[in-house]
């Protein structure tokens, strides 16, 4: 069985191995200067977070909840 890794969670799988798979020691690495050092936390500082209004918020909630049911329908046929 093959895994799918994602290039974040291969470079926090990178850290953790040289950090000697101590989470601590990825959180207080001293090596500023590290080309993986601002995705060290398995998280990528480039995609920032959505400011979403209650109305899109809403619309989002609804559209998710329209395609679970779908889903379902044709999952138990």
């Amino acid at each position: 069985m093959t895994t799918h890794t994602t290039p974040i969670r291969a470079i926090r799988a990178k850290c953790l191995d040289c950090s000697a798979g101590q989470p601590l020691e990825v959180r207080l690495c001293p090596r500023t200067a590290c080309e993986l050092y601002p995705f060290r936390m398995g998280k990528n500082p480039n995609i920032k977070p959505r400011n979403l209004t209650d109305e899109q918020r809403q619309a989002l909630a609804d559209r998710l909840a329209r395609s679970r049911t779908s889903t379902a329908t044709t999952t138990n046929r």
